[in-house]
């Protein structure tokens, strides 16, 4: 198909990373805009989608290292390295979640490349971008699975049970950080049966947790402090009200059983959410599951990809929760990617032309510069 514009996509090199970033779905929905889909075999092999697959779709199955070639548009999970992408075309476009902050080195390597990268985690928190946002889709599924992870590792049941040998309490869940990550933990702890809290540093998020059948826990002492940042993100927040949220947390975590942290900042270290006193107080046989741990952890003493136990509580949290569900996780964000390209897509011209409020917000690279605001100076 001469002229057609050419989307690869390339097998995940990253360690631990399971997920694709296209599916057969997408892939013929691609080839319906007129794009030409050209897939790295095996890429999807991990996420139990086979070669085949692809080719039913009608995708081109190319050999290790191939994919690239030609290519108009990388599309990928993670950022492949740049010398993958060595054949790609002058200015191509590379979308996928680039770390930016992370992998500066990487930025520039696609820089001096002259490729177009494009950071899907920086896509605005605006309406007509929602189905275009990776970071909501791949934290619905991690909030999902840590409250799985944790009633795996929790010695007791979920919830109440009526027996004619007597009557099992429900475990009591408090979940720390009520984005979306911490809203399906909520949904998710309440379908096992659990009774279930929740807390946030933006007061918006009480009716939410009610909503949903939880409990909200709130700093109620100190007034004007409501933790919305730009994009709806949360912020840090002042000494009072933090010191305020540890002693309130400090008498509730005490009486749990399950705890999901989930409490990131863009562009920042995880804030420290639970201290070593604060997990001595819990019961023995207590699990924490720690949704933040890759970027440095909500809780004292986590480690990624290890069960932690402190004073008889076990501390859990994966560098890379969703992809524990590759499959669904590879739907997802392949729908971002497609949602992203065909919200664009000029048929005239037979390719993507981003407008300025989302090409300023996520364009790292271009004409051989970092030109992202926020990776200059």
């Amino acid at each position: 198909m001469a002229g057609a514009t050419t989307i690869a996509v390339l097998r995940e090199r990253a360690e631990g990373e399971t997920r694709v970033a296209a599916t057969p779905e997408t892939v013929k929905k691609f080839i319906a805009l007129g794009a030409v889909v050209r897939i790295e075999s095996g890429a999807g092999a991990t996420a139990s989608i086979g070669d085949d697959d692809y080719r039913a779709a009608g995708a081109e199955v190319v050999a290790e290292g191939a994919a690239a070639t030609g290519a108009d548009i990388v599309l990928g999970v993670q950022g492949p390295e740049a010398e993958l992408l060595a054949g790609a075309k002058p200015g191509a476009w590379v979308a996928a979640g680039l770390d930016p902050f992370r992998r500066r080195d990487r930025v520039d390597a696609y820089a001096a490349a002259g490729l177009e990268a494009l950071a899907m985690e920086f896509m605005p928190r605006i309406t007509r971008a929602q189905s275009m946002d990776i970071l909501s889709s791949q934290s619905n599924l991690a909030g999902y699975k840590a409250v799985l992870v944790a009633a795996d590792h929790y010695g007791r049941a979920f919830p109440m049970m009526m027996t004619a040998a007597g009557t099992v309490s429900a475990a009591k869940c408090f979940v720390m950080g009520v984005g979306v990550a911490g809203l399906q933990a909520i949904a998710t702890a309440r379908r096992l049966g659990a009774q279930v809290s929740a807390t946030d540093v933006r007061s918006a998020t009480r009716e939410q947790i009610q909503s949903l059948g939880a409990k909200p826990i709130f700093v109620e002492s100190v007034a004007g402090i409501e933790g919305e940042g730009a994009g709806g993100y949360a912020t840090e927040m002042s000494e009072e009200y933090q010191k305020a949220q540890a002693e309130l947390v400090s008498s509730h975590i005490a009486k749990q059983d399950i705890v999901i942290t989930t409490a990131l900042i863009p562009g920042r270290p995880a804030p420290r959410l639970v201290s070593d006193a604060q997990i001595a107080s819990m019961k023995p046989g207590s699990v924490i599951f720690d949704l933040a741990v890759a970027q440095g952890g909500n809780v004292e003493g986590s480690v990624a990809d290890q069960v932690v136990v402190k004073h008889g509580v076990k501390i859990v949290g994966y560098s890379n929760t969703p992809a524990h569900l590759p499959a669904d996780a590879s739907a997802l964000f392949s729908r971002n990617l497609y949602n992203f390209l065909s919200a664009f897509w000029d048929k005239g011209l037979g390719k993507p032309v981003l407008d300025e409020e989302i090409g300023t917000a996520i364009r790292l690279t271009q004409g051989g510069k970092v030109v992202h605001e926020r990776l200059l100076g």
